[in-house]
């Protein structure tokens, strides 16, 4: 039986990674560092490892809570006060194909 060292072969296609992000209806934008944070008025607010290099959009909703989307999904609400990040339950959500 083969491993799947054995069978790998590179890929024909070049991968240039996601197209320049870009949050026309935000306030700012802000990038998450390699130690998988973000910072807003010196206050430093962890959002995850997953997104470091990523560039989110950040809206001010109300005095000292934002709203943090990545591409044109919203992830969550930043506290300032408590610098936390609540976030929305499965912002990805579930995508079902309709049965035919």
């Amino acid at each position: 039986m083969k491993t799947p060292v054995d069978l790998y072969t590179p890929s024909a296609r070049r991968y240039n990674g996601l197209p320049e992000i870009d949050y026309p209806f935000h306030d700012r934008d802000a990038l998450v560092t390699n130690c998988r944070r973000i910072c807003i008025y010196r206050k430093k607010i962890n959002i995850s490892t997953v997104l470091a290099g990523q560039k989110l959009g950040i809206k001010e909703v109300d005095d000292g809570i934002w709203l943090v989307s990545f591409m044109h999904y919203d992830l969550g609400d930043i506290d300032l006060e408590q610098r936390t990040l609540q976030t929305i339950d499965n912002p990805f959500g579930t995508r079902l194909s309709p049965m035919c």
